[in-house]
């Protein structure tokens, strides 16, 4: 018998405990509205204050970029709708391996007179330059494009070279009309990122969530160059700038504050650590015969994504959880969809294969013995599975 083992850690990370214990003041003693105007309030909004500039520092960005949201999917939607709403009615550009939380109220734009054009991606799920330029010289005439390709994918861990994007989207259109966003849930605290040096190439805001770097769930930002002009999402009190009003979740923000100058600290030395790792189990894959998806392009240094040929991924998946080892069939979000993977076959991956995709994802709780034991029970779930199809 194996001790639980976590290998999702892209679908949400622990809580690290050093974050738990500076939240936890402001669950108990500390329980004021940052809004309030007596001692209790103020103290709610020195945290508030202290936790923007830890973000602000952590992802290369001024406080007042800064706007707290309950997380990822939300700061995502904001920018989509909100920049919408201000905007000449035109082209809304994603890549067609965009997260739900992307893909979705993009296609709500549709509704309301915009044409959405999702921009493809090669076999290594990295998007086609040509593809690109195309969706660009498509704008129509007097109208606005809005662009969203995320830094990293949250599946495969591909990375996109999202500053060149920015820079030929900044070159073509030279307008005010033409506005650029990525979604850097996954790549923050995995791999560098610099908003300001994103902003200067071309990039107009940026996502990032607490849960997925140590941090609490219900706290994400939205990094915004504060020239531009948003529609609130949440109408109110004129909380964040007046673009997310609401109560501040005080504890959640003071975590993730915390949260992402840890993951900073410790980025470098945790990547090593983790793909050194993920190419252990990538060669022990290797030799069960798996297909390691977008392999031979620049990954997060913490995930592999892979199938074996004529294995239901949802059957393994459910196997070797029962043996003691938790990872993915795809997206966390998408688990309960059947359907192959958007992702792969946005990469021509065959269905049948595509259906077989399993995710790992490493993280700072991984051990060199936890890759080898689930190296060991895959080789014998595989064994198992197999003699099953041979019965039948």
């Amino acid at each position: 018998m194996f001790a639980p083992v976590y290998f999702d850690y892209n679908a949400t990370t622990p809580l690290d405990s050093r974050v738990l214990e500076a939240m936890l003041p402001y669950l108990t003693q500390q329980y004021g509205n940052a809004s309030s105007r007596h001692e209790y309030g103020r103290a709610a909004r020195r945290a508030i204050d202290e936790a923007r500039q830890r973000v602000a520092h952590a992802v290369g960005a001024h406080p007042t970029e800064v706007v707290f949201t309950s997380g990822g999917s939300e700061a995502n939607n904001l920018f989509i709708k909100g920049a919408a709403a201000l905007l000449p009615k035109g082209t809304v550009a994603i890549s067609a391996i965009e997260h739900p939380c992307v893909r979705e109220p993009a296609r709500q734009l549709v509704r309301t007179g915009w044409r959405l054009r999702e921009i493809a991606v090669d076999a290594e799920c990295r998007v086609t330059s040509a593809d690109f330029f195309a969706a660009l010289a498509e704008k129509p005439a007097g109208g606005a494009t809005l662009v969203s390709v995320m830094l990293a994918n949250n599946e495969t861990g591909a990375i996109q070279n999202v500053v060149q994007m920015a820079a030929q989207l900044a070159a073509q259109t030279k307008s005010t009309s033409a506005l650029f966003h990525t979604d850097a849930v996954q790549a923050f605290g995995r791999v560098p990122v610099d908003f300001r040096a994103l902003n200067v190439a071309g990039v107009h805001a940026m996502t990032v969530s607490a849960h997925k770097i140590g941090g609490p769930k219900g706290a994400g930002a939205l990094v915004l160059d504060k020239r531009l002009e948003l529609q609130p999402f949440i109408a109110g009190g004129g909380h964040e700038h007046g673009l997310r009003s609401g109560t501040e979740n005080v504890a959640a923000i003071v975590g993730f504050g915390l949260a992402a100058e840890l993951a900073v600290a410790h980025q470098q030395t945790q990547a090593t650590t983790l793909r050194a790792l993920r190419a252990e189990l990538e060669a022990g894959l290797s030799t069960l015969g798996a297909h390691v998806f977008a392999a031979q392009t620049d990954r997060l240094p913490n995930t592999s994504y892979f199938a074996l040929a004529d294995v239901d991924g949802e059957t393994l998946v459910g196997r070797l959880d029962r043996a003691g080892f938790a990872v993915a069939a795809g997206a966390a979000c998408s688990s309960a969809n059947p359907a192959p993977s958007h992702v792969l076959l946005a990469m021509g991956i065959q269905p049948a294969l595509a259906r077989g995709a399993v995710r790992v994802s490493l993280g700072a709780g991984t051990t060199q013995q936890q890759i080898h034991d689930f190296l060991s029970v895959l080789k014998t779930t595989l064994g198992q599975l197999k003699a099953l199809v041979a019965e039948a």
